[in-house]
């Protein structure tokens, strides 16, 4: 059976909006990982600062991410990441390395390289990811010139 355009871009925009659902808990778990690698701990205050949001902003997804396993503190203590949570960080951090090395390794200044590495890496696939990763290889080699 053939698929039609609207199902092609139906599964395109379905995955768009799954990519955009995981997002956020993706940044927050990775921003609460890289904080306790930095700084030893994790507290709230310093996760809204970092991500630019009020403390009642950070609570809130926090408390989403609690409930959805991936976080998890105890009363006066700071965030800490469930094995799920330490998961999804490190799959995420990986992610935002191969795109951001692909863009700085097209020429991209560092700071642009990581605000768009930042977006982009919700919104590839393993297989472009693969690609990116393959490309920048390429590019270190000398095989392409970019």
């Amino acid at each position: 059976m053939t698929e039609t355009n609207a199902q092609r871009r139906a599964a395109a925009f379905r995955r768009t909006r799954e990519a955009h659902q995981s997002e956020v808990a993706e940044d927050y778990v990775e921003l609460i990982g890289d904080l306790i690698a930095e700084q030893g701990e994790a507290r709230l205050i310093d996760v809204a600062e970092n991500m630019a949001v009020t403390q009642a902003t950070a609570s809130k997804i926090v408390a989403r991410l609690k409930r959805e396993g991936l976080v998890e503190s105890k009363p006066y203590r700071s965030l800490f990441l469930t094995e799920a949570g330490a998961r999804m960080a490190e799959e995420s951090r990986r992610r935002h390395r191969i795109v951001y090395d692909f863009l700085r390794a097209l020429g991209l200044d560092q700071s642009t390289a990581e605000a768009d590495s930042e977006g982009i890496e919700h919104h590839v696939s393993n297989a472009t990811l693969d690609a990116l990763q393959r490309l920048t290889t390429r590019f270190a080699s000398g095989a392409i010139d970019n």
